[in-house]
């Protein structure tokens, strides 16, 4: 069977589409989005192409969803060309759950002269919000979609996403679905099958030190990957074509689905004031003078070398016992 088949373990792949080359104001935080850059993260490229190859070593199928407003379509198009079912699940909700207070920064971009749409992600204020809540409800959206097609055996990510970066989708995913997480990875393959046992992954992840953790993960599982070590597949011309025009089914979240955040206004970030007590003296020069250190003493920058470690590492040690900074043994 292929990727395409209506039968065999299902294969979800969870698909973020955003504006990889965003514009944000950096004085008045305001978010220029345009539909040009709208596309998948490397790490989701690589996700699609992991649920691919392991969809065909379980001769089973995929599926592709993304939660998103309708420009999301040009990649899940892309995917159905792989052979991959697509699904978009209809979001940020549209009872406003997800709304932010009025008042928040909105973006313009040169499109509206055009009779483009100015907003292709959806009003602006909708779209932060969205970002700064938690993503347990989108995750319980997800998965709800993902069901409505079948049961997953495996349900893939990206580690993270470029615009929200949190990383906590996938966890939530696996609390949704009940299912094993696995997040991380640098390798995902499929281990060869046992006779009388479902199927079964083997995972690797960095560690720090530069060590490897190796893992056997049952499934139904959830796995995000990092972008490493593949090279995404490309579609023919013929299925780009033949999937071009293709309708996009879309579902709507359950009722009720809403998060623990509720996101009261967007704006500008604005670091908060530091209290810095005024120079000393009693005229300007003098305040002056004080401001810029002009008439202190400093000491002047010290070069060692060449030199040897060692002798490199006793000026070091030496500099820091005379300086305050370490005790010296004598004392």
């Amino acid at each position: 069977m292929t990727a395409g088949s209506t039968a065999g373990p299902l294969v979800a792949v969870c698909l973020r589409v955003t504006d990889l080359r965003p514009e944000v104001d950096p004085l008045t935080g305001v978010l220029t989005q345009s539909p040009h850059g709208a596309g998948l993260s490397p790490a989701d490229e690589a996700a699609l192409e992991r649920a691919l190859t392991l969809a065909e070593a379980w001769s089973g199928r995929v599926l592709a969803v993304t939660a998103g407003p309708p420009i999301a379509d040009g990649p899940l198009r892309a995917a159905a060309a792989l052979g991959a079912q697509v699904l978009r699940v209809a979001w940020p909700p549209a009872d406003g759950a997800h709304a932010a207070a009025p008042g928040g920064a909105h973006a313009h971009g040169p499109g509206l002269a055009a009779g483009r749409d100015p907003e292709p992600f959806g009003p602006v204020t909708d779209y932060l919000a969205d970002l700064a809540g938690d993503t347990r409800a989108l995750a319980e959206a997800l998965a709800g979609a993902i069901r409505t097609v079948g049961e997953p055996a495996l349900v893939l990510c990206g580690d993270h996403s470029p615009d929200r970066g949190t990383g906590a989708l996938p966890a939530q995913l696996a609390h949704a679905l009940g299912a094993a997480a696995a997040l991380g990875l640098v390798d995902l393959r499929a281990e060869p099958a046992r006779e009388g046992a479902g199927p079964r992954l083997l995972g690797e992840r960095r560690l720090d030190g530069g060590r490897r953790e190796r893992l056997r993960i049952p499934t139904p599982a959830v796995c995000s990957a990092e972008a490493a070590g593949l090279r995404p597949r490309r579609a023919s011309l013929p299925a780009l074509l033949a999937a071009g025009d293709a309708p996009i089914p879309v579902v709507e979240p359950a009722h009720g689905t809403g998060g623990a955040v509720r996101v009261a206004g967007v704006r500008a970030y604005r670091p908060r004031t530091r209290v810095i007590p005024p120079p000393t003296g009693g005229t300007p020069r003098e305040r002056l003078l004080a401001l810029t250190g002009a008439l202190v003493a400093h000491d002047p920058p010290t070069i060692v070398g060449p030199t040897t470690p060692a002798e490199a590492a006793d000026a070091l040690l030496a500099y820091l016992t005379r300086n305050g900074y370490l005790t010296s043994k004598e004392s």
